[in-house]
């Protein structure tokens, strides 16, 4: 099959190359010239493991393909992808000025039949816009092409993200009638052989609001265990005790149910926040998921106040270390990371700030700007050098077990905040170090409980 994908960000760059994996041509389409050449170079402009290989292999097979030209792109294709970004808007909706542009664009340039898949993350009902903005352009040229629009919901995990596309848990996509459905099938067959129950083909509505739904639910898990957490640090309770208990509850499940600095990244806070003004759009107030931010905002202020407190409110001439930029292990995604609210709460409390991540530090400093007070170090034993204070933030594999005897021999204050509960208390505090941690058993629970 023959298909064209508009949009090389994260989405439609993973979408491209996999489909290409499994045979199918694919040409990529981008309006960054720089992004294309460097695609092109077998270069990838993410970090997502596994992905750069891949882009590199189908490459040498001549089975994907990189271009600024949309018609181009378009020649003889079956399918072609809408994976632009879909940006939260000043008042919480989504910003589909992309889509639109890329829907009017398709109408103009496309020269054959076509199905247009919907792969970006959109309110419900834009799909119904995709489609008419098509049909009344095609109608504008004379053109008496059959053009339909889908809608095909993304599934990734950062971090994860090829492996989930290739080896899919479910696939939704939302059609308006059998033939398109059929087409469907066809593209997605290989990745579903083992359980073609797998591809869930719905209608259009349904299937846009699949996405949001699932999105939602995830964050409201994180939102309130995170609440639960808290309660945990009053009561004397262990987060982790609960999780597992509540975890093995085969009607709530283990996933999803972990302490920590709250939630970031590109889905989560604008997907609540876009499926919050839809329903205020459609007179339905969503209160829980209005609630599931506050919450969320609430930790990350929480977090960052267990070291504001130790030190009484007052952090001039303290230095502080950070392990952690981006918002999860195993990307350089750092949009609405609990590390940006937690360094600039420490920052105007008057620290120094050290931070490292493995991956994130360049999009880190994009995103946050410059601050005075805040350097980076490409060595995590290098933040802790004469800190005060280390406080773990993103649980990247290499910070799980570092060497706690190194580090108490670097820093000048032996001080820990675990905000992912990855270390043990009981070690630490037989090496000397005051611990914190959320929800569970740390030196000030020690202390109230006398343990």
């Amino acid at each position: 099959m023959r298909i064209s994908v508009v949009g090389t960000g994260y989405v439609g760059l993973v979408t491209g190359t996999c489909l290409a994996e499994v045979g199918h041509t694919v040409t990529c389409v981008d309006l960054d010239e720089k992004k294309v050449k460097m695609l092109k170079e077998s270069r990838s402009p993410i970090y997502e493991p596994g992905l750069e290989p891949l882009i590199q292999l189908n490459l040498e097979h001549e089975r994907l393909f990189f271009t600024t030209n949309l018609e181009e792109s378009l020649k003889g294709a079956d399918v072609a992808f809408v994976a632009v970004g879909t940006p939260e808007g000043e008042d919480g909706s989504a910003d589909l000025s992309y889509v639109r542009a890329v829907a009017k664009s398709i109408g103009d340039k496309c020269s054959g039949n076509l199905l247009v898949i919907v792969k970006s993350t959109v309110p419900v009902g834009t799909c119904d816009v995709v489609d008419n903005i098509i049909q009344d352009t095609l109608k504008a040229r004379g053109a008496k092409y059959r053009v339909t629009v889908g809608s095909n919901p993304e599934f990734l995990k950062e971090g994860a993200a090829v492996n989930d596309f290739l080896h899919p848990d479910r696939i939704v996509a939302g059609v308006t009638n059998e033939q398109d459905a059929e087409l469907l099938r066809e593209l997605y067959t290989v990745f579903v052989i083992d359980d073609p129950s797998k591809l869930f083909i719905v209608d259009r509505r349904s299937s846009e609001l699949i996405k949001y739904g699932s999105n939602a639910m995830l964050a409201t898990r994180i939102s309130f265990m995170n609440e639960l957490a808290r309660l945990c640090e009053k009561v004397g309770a262990d987060i982790d005790n609960v999780r597992r208990g509540m975890g093995s509850d085969a009607r709530i499940g283990r996933k999803f149910l972990w302490a920590g600095p709250g939630y970031g990244g590109s889905c989560f806070p604008k997907d609540v926040a876009a499926l919050v003004k839809t329903g205020d759009q459609f007179g339905v107030s969503l209160e829980i998921l209005k609630s599931v931010t506050t919450a969320n905002e609430s930790q990350k202020k929480h977090a960052a106040s267990k070291v504001v407190r130790h030190f009484h409110g007052n952090l001039k001439g303290k230095t502080i270390a950070i392990w952690g930029l981006a918002f999860k292990p195993g990307t350089d995604d750092v949009r609405e990371a609990p590390a940006i609210t937690i360094i600039e709460t420490l920052l105007d409390a008057g620290a120094t700030v050290i931070g490292h991540d493995p991956k994130g530090q360049d999009n880190f400093s994009r995103e946050i700007g410059s601050k005075k007070g805040l350097t980076y170090v490409d060595n995590a034993y290098d933040a802790v050098k004469n800190a005060d204070a280390l406080v773990l933030v993103t649980e990247w594999p290499e910070y799980k077990r570092p060497n706690f005897e190194k580090i108490g021999m670097l820093m000048r204050g032996k001080i820990v905040f675990d905000l992912r509960n990855q270390w043990s208390f009981k070690n630490l505090k037989a090496l000397g170090f005051h611990y914190e941690c959320i929800g569970r058993p740390d030196e000030i629970m020690a202390q109230n409980l006398k343990l």
